[in-house]
């Protein structure tokens, strides 16, 4: 047979060229004004080189910045101003102190949750959980300080529960927790001594507890 014909360098050269031509029309263009820039692993590597270490705290820094982040919160009633509203006594008195006080409307109020507490003796002795019930309970003094100040109520009044509903619990409270609670008072009859208010309570910002409602009656009973 006869042997293939030879290709010329020159054509070659011209094909060869023709599809590099081709191939460099589909590479992105670079954008004018940007300048070039390292790769991002690269370049973080470089952001980190470039970072001064961090200079570690000073004693007694950490407990301050802790502490500070509750500087804003400002006391309302203490827990000897609270004693002298409420009749209630260790082991049985469940607000701290209160932190935000509306007269007639709502309250917000801090139950400080310790190990020392005698329920945690028995429920339970290997696993303390603060009980539902106390919680609840707690909420409910808290609605108690705001009642028992209300203009007309006698001193020696006393605050009584007359009805929950809608309680549910989202999360265990224990130890070393610290307990947020804000009760709203929906209705005041103060007629027949009966208050109704829905209550809520938060640990680190999750509801811990929270009552559609709970029925009160206020006055002196024999």
């Amino acid at each position: 047979p006869p042997p293939p014909p030879r290709t010329n360098p020159t054509m070659k050269l011209a094909i060869l060229t023709a599809l590099l031509g081709t191939a460099a029309a589909f590479l992105p263009a670079p954008l004018a004004g940007v300048p070039h820039r390292a790769p991002t692993f690269l370049r973080e590597g470089e952001d980190a080189a470039e970072e001064p270490a961090a200079e570690p705290e000073a004693f007694g820094d950490a407990s301050k910045r802790i502490s500070g982040l509750t500087s804003g919160v400002e006391t309302i009633f203490t827990s000897e101003e609270i004693s002298r509203v409420l009749p209630h006594r260790y082991p049985f008195l469940l607000v701290d102190k209160v932190v935000e006080y509306e007269a007639g409307k709502k309250a917000v109020g801090i139950k400080c949750v310790t190990v020392n507490e005698p329920q945690f003796t028995g429920h339970f002795p290997d696993k303390p959980i603060m009980p539902g019930v106390l919680q609840v309970e707690a909420l409910a003094q808290l609605c108690g300080v705001m009642c028992l100040r209300m203009e007309g109520i006698d001193p020696e009044a006393l605050f009584l529960f007359a009805g929950v509903d809608g309680v549910k619990w989202k999360r265990p409270v224990v130890p070393g927790d610290t307990l947020v609670m804000e009760v709203e008072l929906k209705k005041w009859n103060a007629r027949f001594g009966l208050a109704k208010a829905s209550a809520i309570a938060t640990v680190d910002g999750e509801v811990a507890c929270e009552v559609k409602q709970m029925t009160f009656a206020v006055g002196k009973f024999d």
